[in-house]
């Protein structure tokens, strides 16, 4: 084997390692959330998928599709009484769930994986709005990481097309016209028409990672 051979190895057995610390440390989260395995392996293509028609590189598409699963890190500090509760939050538990973004860059900072490193921001930044009516700080536009405006856009497509105690799945064309609307005010809108653009892949990942038929059609 040759010294390039060796290093390109050498190099692969190193991201296995990092792959396999991103996959235990999502796992802490489903074992909070019944129900979220599927849901996490599909949300992360989703994003990568978002990064990949926004044309960043393939290693850039990388990181944000294996960070993307750490995204509600922060959750598994949150009560049980709220964050599994079947029906709409009260304020006082909207306040609670709030704090799970902090929680989850707290956790996660600090680390010398870069995935890990993106892993915390997405977690920090990932509920903030485009129109600067998220939280924790209401950031605005592009001052929201572009990696925390992808997983934004794949978290919520995701969240609506599944079935939750309190709510039926919606469609797939539901969701987009949603999404579709909300461009430029809860959502990036480059992000937006780049899940557009990848809408036939997006079929496919849905079919791959299916948690409950996607119903096509509203």
């Amino acid at each position: 084997m040759s010294l390039e051979q060796r290093l390109l190895a050498s190099m692969r057995e190193v991201e296995e390692r990092e792959r396999e610390t991103l996959s235990r440390l999502a796992r802490a989260i489903e074992y909070r959330d019944a129900g979220t395995s599927a849901y996490l392996e599909r949300m992360a293509h989703v994003a990568g998928l978002i990064a990949e028609q926004l044309g960043l590189s393939e290693d850039e598409v990388r990181v944000i599709e294996m960070a993307a699963s750490l995204h509600d890190m922060g959750k598994i500090a949150i009560p049980d009484a709220v964050l599994l509760k079947p029906g709409k939050l009260n304020e006082d538990e909207m306040a609670v769930m709030r704090m799970h973004p902090r929680i989850g860059y707290e956790l996660l900072s600090g680390s010398q994986n870069r995935f890990i490193q993106v892993g915390a921001l997405i977690a920090l930044r990932h509920h903030e709005r485009y129109d600067g009516s998220g939280y924790p700080d209401g950031l605005v536009g592009d001052a929201i990481p572009l990696e925390a405006r992808i997983v934004a856009v794949a978290d919520v497509f995701d969240a609506l097309i599944s079935p939750r105690p309190y709510k039926e799945a919606w469609t797939m064309d539901a969701t987009l016209a949603y999404l579709y609307a909300q461009r430029g005010r809860l959502f990036d809108p480059r992000c937006v028409d780049a899940l557009f653009r990848g809408r036939e892949q997006l079929h496919m990942i849905c079919e791959k990672f299916s948690t409950a038929s996607v119903r096509p059609g509203v």
